[in-house]
C-alpha cells in the first residue's frame, strides 16, 4: 500500500479552529484541517506554511506540533503531521476548498470530518487546545 505524507494546520483564532471542506477529488465534500503533501527537501513546518499560502492565501506561523495521525484508507496509508498555528499575515481566502467555518469546543464535532481528521479532533480535545 502506498504511503502519503502530509501536513495539516490547526489554525486557531479567538478560541476557535478552522475547518475546511474539500472542493475536489475522492473526498470532495468532507471536512478537514487544511494542508497538503510534504515536498522533497521540505521540513513539515516549511510544508505547512507553503500549503496554507497556496490554499488559503495567508501566511501562518507554526506555534507547536500537536500530533501525527496514521490512517489506512482503502487505497493508501496516510501519515499526517498536525501543527497548531495562527495567521501571521493576510486574510484567509478559499482557493481550493468549497467552504470553511470556525469551530469551537462546543461545535467541533458538527462537521462531517474525514476519517483521519477525526483523530486530530480527538487530539485537540485531549490537549485542551479549545
Amino acid at each position: 500500500m502506498k504511503t502519503i505524507e502530509v501536513v495539516a494546520a490547526i489554525i486557531e483564532h479567538e478560541g476557535k479552529v478552522l475547518a475546511t471542506q474539500r472542493g475536489y477529488g475522492e473526498f470532495e465534500g468532507g471536512w478537514e484541517f487544511p494542508g497538503g503533501k510534504v515536498e522533497a527537501g521540505e521540513t513539515p513546518e516549511e510544508a505547512i506554511v507553503r500549503e496554507i499560502q497556496e490554499e488559503l492565501s495567508a501566511t501562518i506561523e507554526v506555534d507547536r506540533f500537536v500530533t501525527t495521525v496514521d490512517y489506512d484508507y482503502d487505497t493508501f496509508h496516510l501519515t499526517m503531521h498536525c501543527y497548531l498555528a495562527h495567521v501571521a499575515q493576510g486574510h484567509l481566502q478559499l482557493l481550493e476548498h468549497s467552504a470553511a467555518k470556525w469551530v469551537s469546543a462546543e461545535t467541533i464535532d458538527e462537521p462531517a470530518w474525514l476519517p483521519a481528521d477525526i483523530a486530530v479532533v480527538e487530539a485537540i480535545k485531549s490537549q485542551g487546545i479549545l
